[in-house]
């Protein structure tokens, strides 16, 4: 999980820590004033055992500070877990710069030669092509272990007054490799740079100085919210961001392969989130259960491939690319080493003895350490055949041996870094934009049980949610797609019923009648069902209204089915979630806080056969000025979607169409920057769907979208 700080933390804390697996953890991200009091509150919901990390983000200067105290130059992410003892943690790693790295000071060229650094390319000029950097480390340590004496190239040496690290086998196998170098009368390990290149990232993150691009007000950094997910989850995990705004978690999860659930409650934040994620191109990582990825891996491991049926199971991780963490223990228990030595002895005992031999030198000729690196010009052709053979024979038994250390070193998996196919292009794998599902709220007294369920009243939850509704009524009317059908309210005044919060006049048309309207005020979270709509139409025709306008975030779905009760006219508007925001928006009377979306005109295909299918003809839409209803074509669909086999409660996008007036196939091809297949396309755009199995319930549900992302349900019998 991923979220800034929230109203109601601790509440909603307790129901984030209760959504955990035993695994998972929650990531809260506060600026340095809050730190104190949401950690405290943290502690409490989680419990103090259960604290991971308060992780410190740089931020760059934004120039004075305006309270006249020091400026801030941190965030912080606060990290906890379910359960600490069973968190899931991958550690992530930097690279360290192999150009400017002071502790390196050794260059070792690929001839094997080795010398200090110059100036120069301590100052950061290049490297001969190929070479490498290292450090001489010390063999002995000085607590207990081992000691013995050590021959290596001709001479004799101990460990002193310390204690060897290794046993003298170990210590033996490892002269072998060349990586143990003579500094006075002292033995070194030689370490390479690129075998040691990685440093383990801490809670201090820098360079996160802010988000390119953003396409939204507080759209948070992308680098962020991956360093948070990688380091977390692993592919197929599921992540949980109860804030979504541009959707920058959920893009994020959807490119590294995460499942992933976001909510908001503004229609803006959802429709952006959406698009990013539609448009959006990812890399295609090379799955550990594919035949790309174990071949990827055959190769890098040198052992071959696993012969396990394969199912291209992203819970099986990627194929990473790795360092090798190469240690003297690592080196000093490789036995391979002993068998390439021994091989390649074979090969330069031969070359040395006929070198030798062809040198007019006294005494037993150069030892294999004494051997120079060039030829000197007396020497005859034979002495400088061996001596070329000789050379080329130890370099490839270097490499060997190398190669050999590599394969068998513990590595570090770089979980940022996954082999990519660059000949594929991914996009984002099938999700669903869902309203909240229709539900009711049990009311809790025995008196209340036994009569009417009501719609909540918001007032009882601190907050006069009735004059919030009324006072936007007041501002901005009801509204439906076309700017000229539009209720404009004379008058607005509360209303003291049991349903009906609200009393309104407007004019019915241009210059028409007088009319008066009773507006039903929906609970602030919450659905308003068929019922609750049934006992404020009574109350509006006892007290003579002549039309009844129900206002709500939600509307179950046999609540589309009633649009008049006798003679009174039913409006069912759809409140915008963006007022849930209404203490940070001004009510400026220009937005589409209330909206009539009537029903869809939708056909069931029943041939009798085994098989239905849906046509949708349009929308049939309310007029908000006159009650009347009107029927709009396709044009005005943005998206519909089927739950074949709809269950009373939830709905279950099984089937997905979209349509609308202009060209949705080039707009996704210039998104995607791709070509797409017009066959499969064309059984998505479409106001028809396949044929499906008749429902085992005996009912679908059909869900319709327009373009503002206002949404209404029908249920059908089958």
């Amino acid at each position: 999980m991923f979220t800034p700080i929230l109203p109601n933390l601790r509440d909603r804390l307790t129901v984030m820590r209760d959504l955990l697996t035993e695994s998972g953890s929650i990531f809260v991200q506060i600026g340095d004033e809050n730190v104190h009091r949401v950690r405290a509150v943290m502690d409490e919901v989680f419990g103090e055992d259960n604290f991971l990390s308060l992780i410190a983000i740089t931020k760059g200067a934004t120039g004075l500070s305006a309270s006249g105290r020091m400026p801030a130059r941190l965030d912080y992410i606060i990290w906890y877990a379910r359960r600490s003892d069973q968190v899931k943690y991958r550690q992530l790693f930097m690279l360290k710069s192999e150009s400017n790295d002071p502790n390196f000071p050794w260059v070792i060229l690929p001839s094997g030669e080795r010398r200090r650094r110059t100036e120069f390319e301590r100052d950061g000029a290049l490297l001969p092509e190929n070479a490498l950097l290292g450090q001489d480390v010390s063999l002995t340590k000085p607590g207990p272990g081992a000691k013995y004496e050590v021959e290596h190239v001709g001479r004799k040496f101990s460990s002193g007054s310390r204690w060897w690290g290794t046993t003298k086998p170990q210590l033996e196998r490892a002269l072998k490799t060349n990586r143990i170098i003579v500094i006075g009368n002292s033995l070194r390990h030689l370490r390479y740079l690129h075998e040691s290149s990685l440093t383990a990232i801490g809670n201090l993150w820098d360079g996160f100085l802010g988000q390119n691009a953003p396409v939204y007000v507080v759209q948070t950094n992308t680098d962020l919210v991956q360093r948070c997910i990688l380091m977390a989850t692993d592919p197929g995990d599921l992540v949980l961001d109860p804030t979504c705004g541009s959707g920058t978690t959920a893009y994020v999860a959807e490119q590294w392969g995460r499942r992933w659930i976001t909510m908001d409650t503004s229609r803006v934040a959802l429709a952006l989130a959406r698009t990013r994620l539609m448009a959006a191109r990812y890399p295609w990582y090379l799955l550990a259960d594919s035949r790309e990825g174990r071949a990827k891996e055959a190769e890098l491991t040198k052992r071959p491939p696993a012969d396990t049926p394969l199912h291209n199971d992203i819970r099986q991780g990627f194929v990473y690319e790795r360092v090798p963490h190469i240690t003297l223990k690592s080196i000093a228990n490789n036995k391979l080493i002993d068998d390439i030595w021994e091989k390649f002895q074979a090969v330069l005992e031969p070359l040395r003895a006929t070198l030798n031999a062809s040198l007019p030198r006294s005494g037993e000729g150069y030892a294999e350490w004494e051997i120079p690196r060039e030829v000197d010009p007396s020497w005859s052709q034979a002495a400088r055949a061996a001596h070329e053979q000789w050379w080329e024979a130890r370099i490839a038994r270097q490499r060997e041996i190398d190669a050999s250390i590599a394969a068998r070193a513990d590595v570090e998996f770089l979980y940022d870094k996954p082999y990519t196919d660059n000949a594929r292009v991914r996009v984002a794998g099938p999700f669903t934009v869902e309203s909240l599902s229709p539900h009711r709220v049990l009311p809790a007294s025995e008196d209340e049980l036994l009569g009417d369920a009501k719609p909540v009243d918001a007032s009882q939850a601190g907050q006069d949610f009735s004059a919030i509704v009324i006072d936007y009524l007041k501002s901005e009317g009801v509204k439906q797609e076309q700017k000229n059908d539009r209720i404009t309210f004379e008058s607005l005044t509360p209303w003291p019923g049991n349903y009906i919060g609200a009393s309104g006049i407007f004019i019915e048309g241009e210059n028409g009648p007088e009319r008066r309207a009773a507006i039903l005020i929906g609970p602030e979270y919450g659905t308003v069902g068929r019922q609750d709509i049934v006992a404020a139409a009574r109350e509006a025709v006892d007290a003579r209204f002549d039309v009844l306008i129900a206002c709500a975030f939600n509307f179950d779905a046999h609540s589309t089915e009633l649009g008049s009760l006798g003679s009174l006219k039913i409006l069912k508007a759809r409140i915008n979630p963006d007022m849930h925001m209404s203490a940070e928006l001004k009510n400026t009377g220009r937005g589409n806080m209330f909206v009539v979306f009537g029903e869809p005109d939708v056909e069931i295909l029943d041939d009798g056969s085994a098989e239905i299918r849906v046509k949708v003809n349009g929308v049939d839409v309310f007029d908000p000025n006159t009650g009347d209803i009107r029927s709009n074509d396709t044009k005005g669909i943005a998206a519909w979607f089927i739950d074949t086999d709809y269950n009373e409660e939830s709905f279950f996008v099984r089937h997905a169409y979209f349509l609308g007036a202009n060209d949705p196939y080039k707009s996704l091809k210039t998104a995607l920057q791709a070509e797409i297949d017009e066959d499969a396309w064309a059984t998505l755009y479409a106001d028809t769907s396949r044929p499906f199995p008749r429902p085992a319930r005996g009912r679908i549900a059909v869900k319709v979208i327009n373009h503002f992302g206002d949404e209404v349900m029908k249920i059908f019998g089958v």
